[in-house]
Order: C-alpha cells, then sequence, then structure tokens
C-alpha cells in the first residue's frame, strides 16, 4: 500500500482537546479572586482574634491550591493535546484534575469537622463587628466567583445535553463545588458570629463548622463518584448502550453481541462492539448509525458473518 493512500485510512486522537475550553479563563480569574481574599481573611482573624475567619481564610487557601492545579490540567491537556502518547487523546487529564480536587476537598471536610470539635471543647473569643464585615465580604467574592464558573458556556459539541455523566467537564465541576464549599462556610461563619453577637451562643460557631464540614464532604463524595468512572473507564450507562444497540439492530437481522461504550473525556466517548451478521456491511456503515448526540469521536467494529439465519 502507497504511503499516501495509508495515511487516508488514518485518523488523529486529538478530539478538540488541543482547544481553549472555555472553563479554563473562568477559573483562572476565580483562583486570583480567592487568593486575593484568602489573604485578607486570614490576616483579619489574626488581627481580630476570629478563629471563624482563620478557619474560613485556611478553607480558601485550600481551595486557592486546588483551582490552580484545575487550571494547570487545562493548560496541560491544551499543551499535550498532539502527543501520541495518550492512546484516546488527552480528556482524561480533566477529570484526573476534578478528582484530585474533590480528594483534597473532603480531606478539608475532615481537618473542619476536627477543628469544629475541638473549638466546642476550647470556645475562643471572637472580635464580631470587624469579622462580620470580613465575612460579609468573603460571601460576596464567593458569590461573584460562583456565578463565573457556573455560568460557563459549554463547549460546541455539548449542545445535546441529555443528562448523561459524559457532557460533564469534571475540572470545572470540582472548581465549582470548591467555590460553593468556600460560599458555605462563609454564610455558616456569619451565622455563627450574629448568634455570638446578638444571643451570645458561641457554641453555634464550631456547631456550624461540623455542619458545614459534613456537606462539604457530600459534594466531595459525589465529584469522587462521577470522576473516578472516567478514570476507570466505566461502561456508560444502560440508556446510552441500549441506543447504540437499537440504532445498529432496528430493522435488521443484526445482532450487537459485544459491546463496550465508555467515556474518554470531556463530552467525548469511544465504543468497541462485535456485530454478528447474515448479510454483513462494511465497519463505516455501522458507524454512520451510531447515534450524534452521544458524541462518539472514535469507534471500532468488528464483524462475524452468520449464514445460519
Amino acid at each position: 500500500m502507497h504511503t499516501h493512500n495509508q495515511n487516508a485510512w488514518q485518523h488523529g486522537h486529538v478530539f478538540r482537546q488541543d482547544q481553549r475550553k472555555p472553563g479554563e479563563r473562568r477559573t483562572l480569574m476565580v483562583v486570583l479572586l480567592t487568593a486575593v481574599m484568602m489573604i485578607v481573611e486570614i490576616t483579619a482573624g489574626v488581627i481580630y482574634g476570629s478563629m471563624a475567619l482563620l478557619a474560613d481564610g485556611l478553607h480558601m487557601a485550600s481551595h486557592a491550591t486546588a483551582l490552580g492545579i484545575a487550571v494547570l490540567a487545562y493548560v496541560v491537556a491544551r499543551r499535550l493535546a498532539n502527543d501520541r502518547r495518550f492512546s484516546f487523546g488527552v480528556g482524561k487529564i480533566n477529570s484526573l484534575a476534578g478528582f484530585a480536587s474533590a480528594v483534597l476537598l473532603l480531606g478539608f471536610a475532615v481537618v473542619m469537622a476536627t477543628e469544629s470539635v475541638g473549638r466546642l471543647v476550647s470556645p475562643i473569643d471572637i472580635s464580631f463587628d470587624q469579622a462580620l464585615i470580613v465575612a460579609f465580604v468573603g460571601l460576596v467574592v464567593n458569590g461573584f466567583s460562583a456565578w463565573l464558573l457556573a455560568s460557563t458556556p459549554h463547549d460546541h459539541g455539548e449542545e445535546h445535553d441529555h443528562g448523561h455523566d459524559h457532557h460533564h467537564d469534571h475540572n470545572l465541576r470540582g472548581a465549582y463545588l470548591h467555590v460553593l464549599a468556600d460560599a458555605l462556610t462563609s454564610i455558616l461563619a456569619i451565622v455563627a458570629l450574629l448568634a455570638g453577637k446578638l444571643w451570645g451562643a458561641n457554641w453555634l460557631d464550631p456547631a456550624m463548622g461540623i455542619l458545614g464540614a459534613l456537606l462539604v464532604a457530600n459534594w466531595s463524595i459525589g465529584l469522587i463518584r462521577q470522576s473516578s468512572r472516567v478514570l476507570l473507564d466505566w461502561q456508560a450507562d444502560e440508556e446510552s448502550t441500549t441506543a447504540v444497540k437499537t440504532a445498529i439492530e432496528q430493522g435488521t437481522t443484526d445482532r450487537v453481541t459485544d459491546l463496550h461504550l465508555w467515556n474518554i473525556g470531556h463530552g467525548i466517548y469511544s465504543a468497541q462492539m462485535i456485530i454478528v451478521s447474515d448479510q454483513p456491511k462494511a465497519p463505516s456503515h455501522y458507524k454512520t448509525l451510531l447515534p450524534t448526540d452521544l458524541n462518539v469521536v472514535h469507534s471500532s467494529v468488528e464483524i462475524h458473518r452468520c449464514d445460519n439465519h
């Protein structure tokens, strides 16, 4: 086979991973906002003797690190998009960053719970007025950051979101959950500070810390589940696999006897299947039957003739 003919049968595995994603720039903006607010809260916590503010500032410090990981993942994935050492492209770097971010978040939830229990045992005095001002500013920053990430537009090709997990940007979702966790701790800190200032209920500060830790842990575990399914080549949900089988078999005697459908990156799938048919057609024919809304960018078809109808 001549070289130019051989090249015609080859294809790349970039799958648009070399393009800048909408979430990258906004995540970088959130990193900068979070870092600035982190410095303000930690400084205010030390000056005003507010453990609630100090804890919230340290919380934001861990998230600034995690969000930095998210931005790094976007950049690395884009720059390595043409590296042929990655069999199916670099899409999983996105989910790996989301997974790492979720694990860090879960670890911080444990630290939050431990410190809150300690404050229940040994309460501390807080300069309520000054601490409340800083806490409110922190909440505004977190709210704006969450809005920036939540309003990030989808990539082209993701418009057909039917609720399948393969449409989620796990890296962006990880960043979004970190910002939500920051907003939650800011709200809990404000509630605790107000209760302490107005009614002397200092015990609410550590109690809110424990509640916040439980909610943060629940969010992080959910993201760990979703991103780990991508990293472990988890088979697609039954709705998606059924859609593929129906598209191939409908109106024919062809049968899909083996199907592997899994997520290989941000909004993209790969499929491998074995088809048994008494009137087999070319593999390219079966590939054209794949549902377009699943966004299958890489597929392999193995065909076996079955003469006994």
